[in-house]
């Protein structure tokens, strides 16, 4: 979790509302129990006797808070609170008269009753009932009962619905916080894997470079062999260590040369990122090219090649050698040493070509396959992949008209299937040239 996200306010419940405004609530009753005692000076009798009872009434409020609050549950503390309230005010009124100041304590109640596991509404409904009551059965005048209920009603809907529509906006607000945390992480993350993928670029057009120069050489050192090879044949009498040079060293130097010279041929054609044009091209040697480029990661395991001779397809070579490469090298990831990887191709009719790369590792959970070709989605650890790789070959594959199919299970390995038109639609459709799918690791 982020710092932000960490400091984010929690929303507040009704009992916790109730205990931020106590303090505000006790300064007002401590300034109404003021002003209905001090309306009586003069009657020094009846002054006292209607401070005895707030002093009384203000004492069990703060044994309420301070004291009982500890053994007592909220919603029974309140109803306490409500009864001693309600019952020595009915008290003053119905002993010295009901003044308008003793009656303003109604509304004013009433904007601290909302909450406590929405029994608000009832504590409001009894507390007004029990005043009304008591004032109506002592003879005052009914309409400043009803004056100041229809005033208490008011203020409990108004203070309740205020409440509503701040919860909702500090809801809206601790939301908005959230989503804009996720999106700082995600954001940190494709910034991450953007450094990432700027990495293996760099890589590619180094890769590219070390096989330029490493193809001049070797050209002076195939040009000199060659040479060699052609001029110990040429000669009538050679001595006998001469002889093997010529019929197991050079030509045994020479496979080898030419397996540097593909092995960099295929790697400076990889590398680039030239937009390619569509051509025809051999399957079964574009397999071959991707198995010698993906060779550095599968040699813990053994490769099995099954070539169908499917023959030409028309279509962008580079592009599916990058698609095979990235498979291949996600086989081999995801296998121990001693697992089989099988490259095979296949006719599928007349129109159409199927490639398989299926190996013996450690397979795939559903979840996993539905997310398989997902942007940026991937299940090695940070520093090994980006979670391009598959994603863009699925969009290489599709661009050509043909689809990718993955069986795995956990534990069961995993199998790709490519499936490719003989004519790639678009070039069929007129679209001759456009440009590449730069290279991306899985």
């Amino acid at each position: 979790m982020s710092a932000s996200s960490a400091k984010t306010p929690q929303v507040l419940d009704p009992e916790q509302v109730l205990q931020g405004l106590h303090p505000l609530m006790m300064k007002g009753s401590l300034l109404l129990s003021a002003a209905i005692t001090l309306q009586y000076v003069g009657q020094w009798r009846v002054m006292a006797w209607v401070f005895a009872a707030n002093a009384f009434r203000i004492l069990l409020n703060v044994l309420l808070s301070r004291v009982f609050v500890r053994w007592l549950p909220p919603w029974v503390m309140e109803w306490t609170r409500l009864a001693i309230n309600v019952s020595l005010l009915s008290a003053i009124g119905v002993g010295v008269g009901w003044t308008l100041l003793l009656w303003s304590y109604v509304p004013f109640s009433m904007f601290w009753l909302y909450g406590m596991n929405g029994s608000g509404g009832a504590r409001a409904l009894a507390y007004m009932g029990v005043m009304d009551a008591a004032a109506l059965l002592s003879g005052c005048d009914p309409r400043e009962p009803l004056a100041f209920s229809v005033l208490a009603a008011l203020s409990f809907l108004m203070t309740e619905k205020r409440a509503e529509l701040l919860q909702q906006s500090l809801e809206h607000i601790i939301s908005q916080r959230e989503q804009l945390a996720r999106a700082r992480g995600e954001l940190r993350v494709l910034h991450e894997r953007a450094f990432e993928q700027e990495k293996f670029s760099s890589l590619g057009m180094m890769a590219a470079g070390v096989a330029h120069e490493i193809n001049n050489p070797m050209a002076f050192v195939t040009s000199n062999v060659n040479l060699l090879f052609k001029d110990l044949q040429q000669q009538p009498v050679l001595p006998e260590p001469l002889k093997e040079y010529v019929d197991e060293v050079l030509p045994a130097t020479l496979d080898g040369i030419k397996r540097v010279n593909a092995i960099v041929s295929d790697l400076r054609r990889f590398a680039r990122g030239d937009p390619e044009v569509y051509s025809e091209y051999d399957l079964d040697a574009e397999l071959k090219a991707a198995l010698r480029i993906a060779q550095g990661q599968l040699g813990h395991v053994r490769v099995e090649l099954e070539l169908g001779e499917v023959g030409g397809v028309v279509g962008r070579s580079q592009q599916l050698v990058q698609v095979l490469v990235n498979m291949l090298v996600n086989a081999g990831q995801a296998m121990a040493p001693g697992g089989v990887v099988r490259l095979s191709s296949h006719r599928e009719g007349d129109a159409g070509v199927r490639v398989e790369i299926r190996d013996t590792g450690t397979g795939m959970t559903p979840e996993v396959l539905r997310h398989l070709f997902e942007p940026f989605f991937t299940t090695k650890p940070p520093g090994m992949g980006t979670g391009l790789g598959l994603a863009v070959a699925h969009s290489i594959i599709t661009g050509q008209g043909g689809r990718i199919e993955v069986e795995s299970a956990p534990g069961q390995g995993t199998c790709f299937t490519l499936y490719l038109p003989r004519v790639a639609r678009r070039c069929a459709s007129g679209a001759h040239t456009g440009g590449g799918v730069t290279s991306a690791a899985a």
